[in-house]
């Protein structure tokens, strides 16, 4: 994986837009991509740049690009961004660069770009990308261990686990974007002293901490992506939030999985973070514990291990209804860095297509919840209480060993590396409402 850097990541480089300096997720260093709609506009392409968002469509047509730019520009005009994704790498590398120019300080196009650029709190932001295909990894090997602990306490982990990168096919159509409201689900429950499962709203609504990546170009039908080009074949990234309803989930799992529990919504932030911003956050993967197996030589690339992880802090917290209308602050349930990963990015791309399978612009794929070794770096209730065991006490002495209705649950993300300008998702939230009568 050959990972560019460029005078878009200097950070000596500032914006004329002045909110764009110092902005905790959208300085001129990031320049990440999304979908929006402002008044009675249609939903078209931008970019975000501190508080505003950069109009790509009026941008394609203002005669400041040319070339592979104006390519992606023009791509990124419509409703969703999967023909700039389908473009690949150059001509999205090549927006960046221009896109970087124009809004660098004292570059004399100010006054053109100027009326392109929209108050982020007037506009809508909407799902970045038409989902085809959305498939859930389970790459956090301390989410899986202790996931497994409360069912497994002997084997947590099964055979598999460090062999092959685990996953399984989840519902595209339930792919919303960050702020959509999360409707507790009904499923089949059986508590496990019950004679038969009943029709019920679920008692145990959880989260996922995760990041979606993004599919930019596809591979043929029949043709297996390669684990050393597999990073040019991945857009971007946004957070992902796999809401989960585990006393469902924990009925129908067996044998083949995940279904009703997870299939009603899965949340991401709206603006792709992408593969050129997020170049200069590249770290090694971490070591493979001793004793564990060597990945098979389709899984293995020395680059990938020496460039496969990202230095990215992930934050969740919660606000009870209560909390809000007594003016208190957000509870922060977890904290941890997203290297807490078994797998890389490159591994999960090489693995989904070694079969054949084809992979195209604009799928998702999950990377599953990603929780560290200590209690505050879990990313998921299900770990934090302990199965519902220890709950969770928030500031106003309510407790939470799941989310109850009308709590709001906001996750974010950071990049951050010394002597460089730390780069963010945008938040990724969603507020649970009571469930609809089944």
């Amino acid at each position: 994986m050959t990972v560019a850097i460029d005078e878009t990541h200097d950070p000596a480089r500032t914006s004329w837009v002045a909110s764009a300096q110092g902005h905790p997720d959208f300085p001129i260093q990031n320049l990440p991509l999304g979908v929006f709609s402002n008044g009675n506009g249609a939903p078209r392409g931008g970019i975000a740049i501190g508080d505003f968002i950069l109009d790509l469509a009026a941008l394609a047509r203002s005669g400041l690009l040319d070339g592979a730019a104006l390519q992606a520009a023009e791509a990124a005009s419509g409703d969703t961004l999967n023909p700039l994704l389908a473009l690949g790498t150059a001509p999205r590398r090549a927006l960046r660069r221009s896109v970087s120019a124009l809004l660098a300080r004292d570059r004399p196009h100010r006054d053109a770009v100027a009326p392109m650029l929209h108050p982020a709190h007037t506009c809508a932001l909407h799902l970045p990308a038409r989902v085809g295909d959305y498939t859930d990894f389970y790459v956090g090997i301390h989410h899986a261990t202790n996931v497994g602990l409360l069912f497994r306490p002997d084997n947590p982990l099964l055979p598999n686990y460090k062999h092959v990168p685990i996953g399984y096919h989840g519902r595209a159509s339930s792919v919303r974007v960050s702020g959509t409201p999360v409707l507790r689900p009904h499923g089949q429950l059986k508590a496990p002293d019950a004679v038969a499962p009943t029709l019920a709203a679920t008692r145990r609504l959880d989260y996922e901490l995760e990041l979606g990546v993004w599919i930019g170009t596809g591979n043929l039908p029949g043709s297996a992506i390669p684990i050393e080009e597999a990073g040019e074949y991945v857009a971007g990234l946004s957070l992902l939030n796999d809401w989960s309803a585990r006393d469902v989930q924990a009925w129908e799992y067996q044998p083949l999985g995940p279904f009703l529990a997870k299939n009603f919504l899965t949340t991401v932030s709206p603006w792709i973070v992408t593969a050129e911003a997020l170049a200069p956050f590249r770290i090694a993967q971490p070591p493979r514990p001793e004793g564990d197996p060597a990945p098979l030589p389709y899984l293995l690339d020395a680059g990938d291990q020496a460039q496969g992880a990202l230095a990215i802090t992930l934050e969740v917290t919660i606000s009870s209804e209560r909390m809000r209308a007594e003016g208190r602050a957000p509870l922060r349930l977890s904290r941890g860095p997203a290297s807490n990963m078994y797998w890389t990015i490159a591994q999960m791309v090489a693995h989904h297509s070694v079969n054949g399978c084809d992979l195209n612009p604009g799928d998702l794929l999950g990377t599953g919840t990603i929780s560290g070794p200590t209690r505050d770096t879990f990313g998921s209730l299900l770990e934090l209480s302990r199965g519902g065991v220890e709950p969770v006490t928030l500031p106003t002495g309510e407790t939470r060993a799941f989310l109850e209705d009308g709590d709001l649950l906001s996750m974010s993300g950071r990049m951050e590396t010394e002597g460089l300008v730390s780069i963010g998702f945008g938040p990724c939230t969603g507020t649970v409402e009571p469930a609809r009568k089944s």
